[in-house]
């Protein structure tokens, strides 16, 4: 397995290769690498928003399954479990592809794959079909979490360390953008009396549309190549681990709620899929709209406290959902339940931008400075995404299962929740023991002897 860095750039292979992209150094920044930036990360947002709404796809379709497609509930939740798995497994691919590929290259390849589950949906969406055959097509549908992964690779690469938790948000948030459209396109199809392939022939042509943009306005860079060791560095290192483990708190709720929340308000507060449309979209839109405010907040403050203040946040709002779910007062379960996505949006911004901050953290601790100091850090958080990506989206899977168990055994959402309480006081804890208590600057380092005494994560 191996993982993109930086390194001296082949000969041109022509066509929309960069062969030379330094954007630490300010003066190319400002004159051409901010603008080239930018350009590369408005088509891989679009690229990465569609690929979401495909993933993301069956949260919605099972809205339409009524009694005559013959599934239950903890069928459906399933269902969404397995298009969750695949999602989270192939980011670890997509990561090291755009360094085969190329960015631009590898953004118009996965664009065009997202073709094969909506096709296949639209073919086999039908009352009468088996559900075997509907977890077979479902789990296509899981690709379209893989650009994600290659998406924030790419444009990690592309941007200086600096601007990287403003750029990672914002390329994060407008993919996790793609969830609440997708819910938002089809809470108007169930509106109008449309079915399912309806909303499935809206996306066959964007699709390609993606697919053509990021063709004529994307570029690759040259200098960007799969390094074996940053990949098995990245693997031995605690920090990879212990990130992935928190992404899983935040990421992981975002993604595993979105799949969820319409089929507990189906199920637990007997909602039409209609009524559940209506509120299953508002949460996956704040959350993502303020993914990009987590990472500049990270910028600003460090993403190891504004994690750390986050996970209070969301343990507050899970307490309150197990109130309210005991409760049976369905207008409170709604409302803390759409912060505590705007709160897993918020987390995702700042423990994703807290990735390079202790990577280059480390390499000061090793004694870099500037440049060796900076391609150290890019080396390794460049490694290290792809895993904290895949295994945080396995927190999607999770929850789907624990909601599906909570559902057979109690006929409620009331026994997952008091475990993701349990799950989020540990990230916090974590977070905590980590990056903030006070003796981390004697040993967070890998081993004691990569550490100086004022070694500090706390501002990562």
């Amino acid at each position: 397995m191996t993982a993109p860095s930086t390194a001296p750039a082949p000969p041109s292979r022509g066509g929309r290769w960069i062969q030379q992209w330094d954007p630490e150094d300010e003066t190319f920044w400002k004159e051409t690498g901010e603008k080239v930036a930018k350009r590369n990360l408005l088509f891989s947002v679009l690229s990465e928003h569609i690929g979401f709404s495909i993933w993301t796809l069956w949260s919605v379709l099972v809205l339409f399954m009524g009694p005559e497609y013959g599934l239950t509930p903890a069928d459906k939740f399933m269902l969404t479990s397995m298009v969750t798995l695949v999602g989270a497994v192939v980011r670890v691919p997509y990561t090291f592809a755009v360094a085969i590929f190329g960015g631009r290259n590898w953004t118009i390849i996965s664009a065009s794959l997202l073709l094969v589950p909506t096709v296949a949906a639209f073919t086999v969406m039908k009352p009468g079909t088996s559900f075997n055959t509907f977890l077979l097509v479902g789990l296509l549908a899981g690709i379209g979490g893989g650009n994600f992964a290659s998406s924030m690779t790419n444009i990690n690469a592309f941007f200086p360390l600096r601007k990287k938790g403003w750029a990672l948000g914002l390329n994060a948030g407008g993919g996790n953008i793609g969830v609440p459209v997708i819910q938002l396109a089809a809470l108007a199809i169930i509106g109008a009396s449309g079915g399912p392939r309806v909303l499935l022939g809206i996306y066959i042509p964007l699709i390609l549309v993606a697919a053509v943009l990021a063709a004529v306005f994307m570029d690759n860079i040259e200098n960007v190549k799969n390094d074996t060791g940053a990949a098995k560095d990245a693997a031995k290192d605690g920090h990879t681990w212990i990130m992935s483990f928190l992404y899983i708190g935040t990421f992981g709720s975002f993604i595993g709620y979105s799949f969820a929340f319409g089929q507990v308000l189906t199920n637990q507060f007997g909602r039409t899929p209609l009524e559940a449309a209506y509120v299953t979209f508002i949460g996956p839109l704040l959350g993502s709209l303020i993914r990009p405010v987590g990472g500049a907040l990270a910028d600003k403050y460090g993403g190891a406290k504004i994690t750390l203040y986050n996970y209070v946040g969301m343990g507050v709002a899970t307490a309150v959902l197990i109130a309210a779910s005991m409760q049976k007062s369905l207008g409170l379960f709604t409302v803390a339940f759409v912060v505590l996505f705007v709160l897993s949006g918020l987390g995702n911004g700042s423990t994703f931008k807290m990735i390079p901050g202790i990577f280059h953290t480390k390499a000061l601790g090793k004694g870099l400075e500037g440049e060796a100091a900076a391609a150290y850090g890019r080396r390794l958080s460049g490694a290290s995404m792809g895993l904290i990506g895949a295994v945080g989206a396995l927190g999607g899977v999770g929850i789907n299962l624990a909601f599906r168990q909570s559902f057979l055994s109690y006929g409620s959402g009331t026994g997952a929740f008091v475990a993701f309480l349990a799950f989020y006081a540990a990230c916090f804890l974590v977070t905590w023991a980590v990056y903030l208590r006070r003796s981390a600057a004697q040993g967070q380092a890998t081993t004691a002897s990569e550490a100086k005494p004022q070694l500090s994560y706390a501002e990562v």
